[in-house]
């Protein structure tokens, strides 16, 4: 028998997992940390942070860590904690009250589709505001009990955390999610197996393991490929968020298309509407194409119908680039089996997006095919709905931008996720019962009037003074500080104040948004901070995508002047801006400030996060504030520009923006009363804020937007398409069929129309128009629409429709041409250009836009 020898000199380690087994008394806390109801909830953070608030604070707030770092003893003494348990027992209460409402939602059902989620810190699946917003959503419809399930992927490193380096440089650190400590569970089927799916890729298979993250009522499912059943190469398909390049990108949007129908159709689930939140997830229409082809017999041009009927696409774009497409060769090398499955050619195929699809030249958009496999499209913010009309009017070129059905939804913000816990108990006194219930009238935030001005002076000193102590926290910390010295950092934390006027700055940190507008004259700019009657201190934070240098130059340059002996500590740059410093910023500033470009803003929240904390917000009228903006509740730049060089327009904008803090905001803050130290005109905006513009914003609002333009009546129309074996859906593409093959033979015989010659119009005498037109045997008057339109024409040369004259049909004679007339009398003298069309009519079309016959006479 051979002995181990005991002289080994070094340890041999083996990994040893010890479970977490909650007493029995206290499982409730994993029930409760398992589900994100817990982050939009002060009751239940409050719970969380009596069970070890120190555990609390350095798990970052993550229930699910904490709970693993709590030591035995600690449950022991919770378990005999009378108060704590039924601190808790309040709690599941109150979470299981809310839970049991999950059995009433009766609203249409509706599958929500995006690439990336802000939810919470501890779940890092979200790089930004397309993001955040899309987990304000899922939140919303929680809370407002909507049936909706959402489909996104899991990355494994997310996207990145910022370090700033000495000389102030983006340094991007990516680190990996540890999945037993994140909300999100493994779907299992009825043996106890990881449920997944899969998606053909050239010569294999990609596999996605499905899991699950409880939003309070709204169940998430992540698709992750992560594991040991793929190729090395497809495993990082969801290592980054946004990450790699153009292949792996189409991969992913492969997968969160096609392979999120199929785990919705794997999980039984099979909803009325599918909302497609930009464009990445447009291949959910090829995949349900094929489901109605090959499930339901249906053609290609039926199913077609269906699924436009039962879509809605969402851009949040509002530049041509940020759409993504890809190549030809690409796309066949990973879609060429596609056609088959949906018994059509490849040109067909890539119909659906591009302009023509046997350009080979052309890159498929994937925003053209949302928009194709889509009855209804919208953009986020009134004016973003103008935009995108011009950005998607390539798409039906017989209509003016304006007259397309691409219409708006504006963004709004979860209250519950972004109120300070002092704004919401002072609101829940004011704003009555049905708030609490989310289901009221928006006038229900007047309430905020019936209070005292020193409460809310006093409630703005308290998360003002919370703020400061954040950041002199987390510059306390020299692992996240590289881009200050320690001499630096001690002169901030003395110079930093908590009564000073505070102005705050974070986003992405893009060009667009003009974060240097503020630093054009440095010396009018020191005037300002340093101003011994009233100082001005500025926050800034933010990242720059790692591959936006010009971005990363900005976050160089700030970090740069705020060293200066005259900016030290009155200009400071907090690094890796994520959800919960966000929070700190929104509700501890006092101005939020915002400068993009006109009209690059497609919405933009963090400014209406920053209203719900009665923050002004001082911006551009661009994106949200066009609507927003009410004097005597925020400060505003003019929404037109004065310049076209950009250049000066960004000088005046500059020196707007330093006369507007100096003697408009600034003088405003420091007007106080001699004896009460508070400011009536300060208090004032702050109530207007709320009362004027956080009512508009809230994602409660958004959500019946978007239940009473889109899920409603889309569902109902569904339903109507749906119904005998989708009679209607195959009528309508029957007729569209026919129309299609019968167009090329109908031509306009003769017209007379209004001109500035022989057939002039006078003001207050009709004028007869008539369009005679050859229909031939097949095509029926009612089938075709003829109209006249006058528009005027802008400075640009834009025209826009005035009037729009409808022209009434007759019979058809024995020739088959019929006439069309129509009394053209305008309401208004002056000069006009007029333009004629005809197009194809159908009362069961959604909107004219549904199909593509028009012609321009």
């Amino acid at each position: 028998m051979q002995y181990r020898k005991f002289d080994v000199k070094q340890p041999s380690w083996n990994s040893v997992m010890i479970a977490r087994h909650l007493p029995e008394k206290l499982k409730d806390l994993e029930t409760l940390s398992r589900n994100l109801w817990w982050c939009w909830n002060e009751s239940a953070k409050n719970l969380f942070k009596a069970v070890d608030a120190e555990a609390w604070v350095k798990s970052g707030e993550n229930p699910i860590a904490m709970l693993d770092s709590v030591s035995r003893k600690t449950y022991h003494k919770l378990e005999a904690d009378e108060a704590f348990l039924a601190q808790l027992k309040s709690v599941m209460d109150e979470f299981n009250t809310y839970m049991a409402a999950k059995a009433q939602r009766n609203t249409p059902s509706i599958a929500y589709f995006c690439m990336e989620y802000g939810l919470d810190t501890s779940l890092k699946i979200y790089s930004g505001g397309l993001g955040i917003l899309a987990g304000d959503y899922l939140k919303e419809s929680s809370d407002m009990n909507v049936n909706m399930v959402a489909v996104g992927l899991l990355y494994r490193y997310g996207y990145f955390t910022q370090m700033l380096s000495s000389q102030g440089e983006q340094v991007s650190k990516y680190d990996a999610q540890d999945f037993m400590k994140i909300p999100a569970s493994p779907v299992r089927d009825e043996n106890g197996n990881w449920m997944t799916v899969c998606v053909s890729f050239p010569g294999r298979n990609l596999n996605a393991r499905i899991w699950k993250v409880e939003v309070g009522r709204t169940d998430l499912y992540l698709l992750d490929t992560d594991y040991l059943d793929n190729l090395p190469e497809d495993r990082q398909v969801t290592h980054h968020l946004y990450g790699g390049d153009w292949e792996n990108r189409l991969k992913q949007e492969m997968l969160l298309g096609l392979g999120g129908i199929r785990t919705l159709r794997k999980l039984g689930l099979n909803p009325q509407i599918y909302h497609c939140n930009e464009g990445h997830a447009a291949f959910i229409g090829l995949e349900r194409l094929s489901e109605y082809i090959n499930g339901n017999g249906l053609e290609f041009t039926e199913a077609l119908e269906v699924v436009r009927a039962s879509s809605l696409f969402t851009t949040h774009t509002p530049v041509p680039a940020g759409h993504d497409a890809f190549d030809d060769g690409m796309m066949m090398r990973y879609l060429g089996h596609f056609p088959q499955r949906l018994k059509i050619d490849w040109e067909t195929m890539m119909d659906l997006g591009k302009v023509n699809g046997a350009n080979p030249s052309e890159k498929f958009s994937m925003s053209t095919l949302a928009a194709n496999i889509s009855q209804e499209v919208n953009g986020v913010s009134w004016l973003h709905g103008k935009v995108s009309q011009d950005i998607l009017s390539y798409m039906w070129p017989g209509y003016l931008p304006e007259e397309l059905h691409v219409s708006y939804v504006t963004n709004g913000v979860h209250y519950p996720t972004w109120t300070a816990p002092e704004w919401k108990t002072i609101h829940s006194r004011v704003f009555g019962d049905a708030f609490k219930t989310h289901h009221y009238d928006k006038s229900c935030f007047e309430g905020i009037r019936q209070i005292t001005d020193e409460e809310v002076w006093y409630t703005r000193n308290i998360l003002r003074r919370r703020l400061v102590a954040q950041i002199k926290e987390r510059l306390s910390d020299p692992a996240a500080t590289n881009h200050y010295s320690p001499k630096q950092i001690v002169t901030i934390k003395e110079t930093l104040r908590d009564d000073v006027l505070t102005i705050g700055f974070a986003r992405r940190f893009a060009t667009y948004k003009r974060a240097h507008l503020l630093f054009r004259d440095l010396d009018r700019l020191d005037e300002i901070v340093n101003n011994p009657q009233h100082p001005v201190q500025f926050i800034f934070a933010g990242k720059a995508h790692p591959a936006d240098k010009a971005g990363q130059d900005l976050i160089k340059m700030i970090v740069d002047i705020s060293k200066q002996d005259r900016f030290i500590g009155k200009i400071v740059f907090v690094p890796n801006y994520d959800i919960t410093l966000a929070k700190y910023l929104v509700q501890g500033v006092d101005v939020w400030m915002n400068n993009p470009t006109r009209p690059l803003e497609a919405s933009g929240t963090s400014g209406e996060k920053a209203a719900m904390n009665g923050v002004m917000h001082f911006s551009v009228l661009d994106g949200w504030w066009v609507e927003g903006y009410k004097p005597g509740a925020g400060w505003a730049l003019p929404q037109k520009r004065t310049y076209t060089d950009q250049n000066f327009q960004d000088e005046l904008d500059a020196a707007t923006i330093y006369n507007i803090i100096e003697n408009e905001i600034a003088a405003a803050f420091y007007h106080k009363d001699p004896v009460t130290a508070i400011s009536a005109d300060w208090i004032s905006h702050i109530k207007n804020t709320v009362a004027m513009v956080a009512c508009n914003f809230t994602t409660n609002r958004m959500l019946t937007d978007y239940l009473n333009q889109y899920y409603v009546p889309q569902a109902e129309r569904f339903e109507k398409i749906a119904a005998d074996d989708f009679a209607k859906a195959r009528e309508i593409s029957a007729w569209k069929n026919k129309l299609r093959s019968e167009w090329h033979k109908g031509n306009v015989v003769s017209q007379v129309l209004p001109d500035s010659g022989i057939n002039e119009v006078s003001f207050g005498q009709p004028f007869k128009a008539e369009v005679k037109v050859y229909l031939g045997e097949v095509l029926q008057p009612e089938e075709i629409g003829v109209e006249l339109l006058f528009a005027k024409t802008d400075e640009k040369g834009r025209h826009h429709i005035q009037e729009v004259y409808e022209f009434v049909p007759g019979s058809k004679d024995e020739d088959n041409v019929v006439v069309y007339t129509a009394d053209i009398a305008p309401d208004r003298a002056g000069f006009y250009m007029t333009a004629c069309r005809v197009y194809a009519k159908n009362a069961d079309l959604p909107h004219r836009q549904d199909f593509e016959l028009v012609r321009w006479l």
